[in-house]
Formats: structure tokens, C-alpha cells, sequence
């Protein structure tokens, strides 16, 4: 898929009853669509929503997912359709706004709404686009990004070449039980000729028990025309599924971003720099089930993302972070220090890139690895169980916190191209916090994330690298 699409955020508030109360009670929705193409009065375009629902002393979701219909001419209408959660339970939100050509400002910021939760009825109310104060945040929010083909990007991208490492992996987060998932796919190309094979993990972090994980292969390497494929384990566009041990896991990935290159976007395409990471959807939402031993965790819109790496092997030191900050925005975070000669002996170089309201920042990755235009190299201190990062890039700084618990961590070792051995050290149920300033005269605080056992993190080496 090629082409403009669209992005904007909306706002809007009201009230709703809910069965069984004599009393209004305060609703707001803060949501982002994001259509595949760009909108035409005439037609119906459909877009993603997700967000965040509040209701006064009831719901409080960041994580809001649905579906927006922009008919206004073909069907006179505009609905919003959402999914979220509130006390434990999930509560549907269907409404829309009736389009009139009396009427078109009341009309067109008036959206009567209907909850449902399990096909019952459970309340019912209005919300209001309120035109003087959400006008301009409205209109400023508008995008209109180029829609890449990303049907290609989960494709192999070895050709034969020795001494490569292609990785496909998946980290999630169950929304229910808080349990962290992890499945791992890797293809290694020895660096002596030997023939290449086929191999990687499925791991889960629970929160009330001990972290378990299987291996798989080496398995022979036949080359699938997408995605990673060995022996039944399969990891292609939009579906996970395999068995090894006692783990069964059959899953279905719904993206619900754009992609995002981590390192510089030209890397990813020619390959000129040691290892390159992308994001095919810079956030993803799981359907399924995965079975270790006599637990089955049934996963119903469990929120990461999946991801590819291609290059020739690991780094001498390296951490990495995927943080689902809600609301479709996320931040990726890879630092290294390279094996290459020069390059090595160097601090870690980090590579991070912050997703919000649709946007990237910094707008290009090499800034925060070399750094420029009033934007110092950003520093990552690297270590067990806390590691930092630290940048400024224009008028904004980043601080970012993550914490992996030694209970919550899981190392395995494994076997580069070049027959050295590596060792990772990796939570699915990591903390995190992330504090976005910007400056106004003076550092003043624009965002800020903790992240209680959500967070996706590696801390890795080569054991003889100090």
C-alpha cells in the first residue's frame, strides 16, 4: 500500500448515565485516527482509533482501540466505534454523529453514544467537540504521511552472503494477568561457510512466578517467501504461531502503526552499517493463545510489537528498550558499542526514536548518535539491574530510566557468525520511566511515562567484552 494518509487527533467530552445510577457522570475522549488513505468528502474512509477514555470515578484507559467511519456525504455520518476497559471489565462505545446540512455545526461536533458490555446495554450519553477550545489543537494535529508498501519489510533479507544474523522477533504484554511474552527467530549465517540454520526462544514473564522459556532448533534453513519459517514455527505478516517443548502459542497481529526505523532509514535499505532494527508497525495488538506447561494465557488485544534486525552479528555491548507508552505512541531505544575496529573502543552510540500524536522525534536517528544542529551525541550508561539514557536534540531533552529485576530477567546465550559466544539478559516485565522537557525559558516537563512491569528490555555483551 502507497500513497497519503491521514492522521489526526480529537478531543471531546460530555457526559453519560450509566444503568442503574440517577447521575451524570463526566466522560472524555483524547483519540488518534490514522487512515490508510487520505480523506474525500464524497466517500466513506475508515480509520484506527485509539486513545484515551475517561469516565469520572469509573474508567481510566490509555489503551482504547475502535474503529472511525467518515461518511459525511455518502452515508451522512461519521461513527466511532471503541473498545476499552474499565474495573475489569470490557465496555464497548458505539455512536455518531448525524451529519446535517442545517445543522452542520451542531451536527458535526455533537456525538450521542451508546456502552455496551457483552451485547447489553449499560449506559448511554453525549459528548461534545468543543469548538473554542479544541478547534485549533484539532486542526494543527493533521497529517498526511506517505503510506510505505511494508509488505516486504518481515521478507528474508539474507542472500546467501556468510557471516549475517537475521532476526524476526515479538514482545507483548497481556493486559489481563500482566504477563510479558517474548518469541524469538533468528537465522545465522556462519562466518566459515557453514551451511546456515534456523533457531530462537519463546519465553513468558509472568507476574506471579518464575520466568520460563524453551529453545528451538537449529533447524535447516530453507528460505520462506515471507517471514521466518523452521519445522511449524512461523513468523510472518500478522501471525505467530508453533511448538516447541511444552509451549504451543497460535497468534494473531493486528499493527496499529506506521513503521519506524530505529537506525537510519538508508540502513535499513543498503545495509551499510554493522546492523540495522526496524519496526514493520511501530505498535501491534495480539489475539490467541500460548500454552506453557498447564497454563494457556488467551490473549485478546494484548498491546507490542514485532520487529527485524539484519546484520553481521551482535554488538560488544548493547541494551534495548520497546516502551508502549499508550494511545499509539511508543519509544525504541537501541545502544551499542560496535565490534568493529575503531569503533569499538568508543562509548555506546544510542539510537532513539520517541512516537507521539504521529510523530517522530527526533526527526532523524543519526541525531542522536552523532548529534547536531543544537543536539549533543546522547549517552547511555549501560548496566544490571539500571540503565540510562540521556539526550537532547532541539528544544527537547529525553530522560529515560529502565530497570530490569533479577527475577524478571531472563539470560540465554547463544552463538554469533563468527562462533563467538553471546549472552542477553532480557525482561518483558522491565520498569521504565521516561520524562520528556522542553524548553521555555527553562526546562519544563512536556511528557512523562512510568511504565510498572510493561516495559520490553535487553541489557547484552560478548562475555570476554568489558
Amino acid at each position: 500500500m502507497s500513497g497519503r494518509g491521514a492522521v489526526f487527533a480529537e478531543a471531546m467530552s460530555g457526559h453519560v448515565r450509566l444503568k442503574g445510577e440517577n447521575r451524570d457522570r463526566a466522560v472524555r475522549l483524547d483519540l488518534r485516527a490514522d487512515a490508510d488513505r487520505g480523506m474525500h468528502p464524497l466517500r466513506t474512509t475508515g480509520a484506527r482509533l485509539t486513545g484515551r477514555v475517561r469516565i469520572a470515578g469509573r474508567v481510566d484507559d490509555r489503551d482504547s482501540q475502535g474503529e472511525l467511519e467518515i461518511s459525511p456525504v455518502a452515508r451522512r455520518r461519521i461513527r466511532y466505534r471503541l473498545t476499552f476497559t474499565g474495573e475489569g471489565r470490557r465496555i464497548e462505545l458505539d455512536g455518531w454523529k448525524s451529519v446535517s446540512a442545517r445543522r452542520p455545526l451542531s451536527s458535526m461536533t455533537v456525538l450521542p453514544f451508546v456502552l455496551y458490555e457483552d451485547g447489553a446495554r449499560v449506559g448511554e450519553g453525549t459528548l461534545r467537540f468543543r469548538v473554542a477550545t479544541s478547534l485549533v489543537p484539532f486542526l494543527a494535529s493533521f497529517r498526511f504521511p506517505r503510506r510505505e508498501d511494508t509488505a516486504g519489510l518481515s521478507a528474508p533479507r539474507w542472500k546467501g552472503e556468510p557471516g549475517r544474523t537475521e532476526v524476526w522477533y515479538s514482545t507483548l504484554t497481556d493486559p489481563d494477568t500482566g504477563t510479558g511474552v517474548w518469541l524469538h527467530h533468528e537465522l545465522t549465517a556462519p562466518h566459515d561457510g557453514s551451511p546456515p540454520f534456523a533457531h530462537g526462544w519463546a519465553a513468558v514473564f509472568p507476574k506471579d512466578g518464575p520466568v520460563e522459556h524453551v529453545r528451538f532448533g537449529p533447524e535447516p534453513w530453507t528460505r520462506p517467501s515471507a517471514g521466518f519459517a523452521a519445522r511449524g514455527i512461523v513468523a510472518g505478516p500478522e501471525r505467530l504461531s508453533g511448538s516447541a517443548g511444552a509451549f504451543h502459542w497460535e497468534l494473531t497481529e493486528h499493527p496499529t502503526g506506521e513503521p519506524l526505523y530505529t537506525f537510519p532509514r538508508w540502513s535499513w535499505r543498503r545495509a551499510l552499517l554493522p546492523a540495522s532494527q526496524i519496526l514493520p508497525a511501530v505498535t501491534a495488538t495480539y489475539d490467541g493463545h500460548l500454552t506453557y506447561g498447564e497454563r494457556t494465557l488467551t490473549l485478546r488485544g494484548a498491546p507490542g510489537a514485532s520487529a527485524r534486525i539484519y546484520g553481521h552479528g551482535h554488538a560488544r555491548r548493547w541494551a534495548w528498550l520497546h516502551a508502549d507508552l499508550g494511545g499509539g505512541d511508543a519509544l525504541e531505544i537501541v545502544a551499542a558499542v560496535s565490534m568493529r575496529p575503531g569503533l569499538r573502543r568508543l562509548p555506546p552510540l544510542v539510537f532513539l526514536r520517541l512516537r507521539t500524536a504521529g510523530r517522530t522525534w527526533p526527526r532523524r536517528a543519526e541525531r542522536t548518535a552523532l548529534g547536531w544542529a543544537g543536539a549533543g551525541r546522547f549517552t547511555a550508561r549501560i548496566g544490571l539491574p539500571v540503565w540510562t539514557v540521556n539526550g537532547r536534540a532541539g528544544l527537547r531533552r529525553i530522560r529515560v530510566q529502565v530497570t530490569q529485576p533479577a527475577e524478571r530477567t531472563l539470560s540465554l546465550d547463544y552463538t554469533d557468525p563468527d562462533g563467538a559466544p553471546s549472552v542477553c539478559r532480557n525482561s518483558e516485565a522491565a520498569d521504565a520511566v521516561v520524562l520528556v522537557e522542553r524548553w521555555w525559558g527553562q526546562w519544563r516537563t512536556e511528557a512523562r511515562w512510568e511504565l510498572d512491569g510493561t516495559a520490553h528490555a535487553e541489557v547484552g555483551q560478548r562475555p570476554a567484552a568489558r
